[in-house]
């Protein structure tokens, strides 16, 4: 097995692909991603390989056989809590980014305290009243936070159909705004890893400071 490189040879090669000064802006970056499914667990693999120094992952499920087709587990994963084998398995893709890993439901009594002062939250879950509580309590609590939420990835619709669009000043959705996940018996990896790359990009363009989606 190869030795891994030093933080400092990590940021070299992250820079050289994405520019100094970027890069020292994705490296000072907290993101929180809520739910480590299918949406959340690459968003958080993307953002990881980006950079990123802290990744907050929050998610009470276990690691379930359906899941391995569309989420970024392993099948010796089976049974472990999502959130813990996420940060395992970032661990070895990215290891200079800091991941602290919560098994835990979030509501409307933990969010603001779960997601750790992040710069970024990502919103990830597959219930709308979930997505709904998240949104709602972001928005009302936490003003200054940038939020990135999904709504429509189910289905075999063609992949332009996934779009991001600015609600609000610091609000961004991604999706195709139709589909959903319990109306339908076809949930294609590549639509679901679709959306998940467009809330990452969102992600890194806040940081860049490119706000016009």
């Amino acid at each position: 097995m190869g030795a891994i490189p030093s933080k400092e040879e990590w940021f070299r090669a992250l820079a050289k692909k994405q520019g100094e000064a970027l890069q020292k802006r994705i490296a000072d970056t907290s993101v929180a991603v809520c739910g480590c499914g299918g949406l959340g667990s690459n968003i958080a693999v993307t953002l990881a390989r980006a950079g990123v120094g802290r990744l907050i992952l929050i998610d009470f499920d276990t690691v379930d056989i359906t899941n391995l087709h569309r989420q970024q587990f392993k099948a010796n994963q089976i049974g472990l809590a999502k959130a813990a084998a996420l940060k395992e398995n970032l661990a070895e893709i990215a290891p200079y980014t800091a991941v602290t890993a919560h098994t835990r439901r979030l509501d409307e009594s933990n969010i603001v305290a779960l997601t750790g002062g992040a710069d970024i939250i990502c919103e990830a879950f597959d219930k709308a009243e979930n997505k709904a509580a998240l949104v709602n309590t972001v928005l009302t609590e936490l003003p200054d936070t940038w939020l990135v939420a999904a709504a429509g990835m189910a289905g075999d619709g063609p992949a332009n159909d996934i779009i991001t669009r600015r609600v609000t000043k610091r609000f961004y959705l991604c999706g195709d705004g139709v589909s959903d996940i319990g109306d339908s018996l076809c949930l294609l990896p590549s639509r679901v890893q679709l959306c998940a790359a467009h809330q990452a990009h969102a992600v890194l363009r806040i940081i860049a400071g490119a706000y016009d989606c």
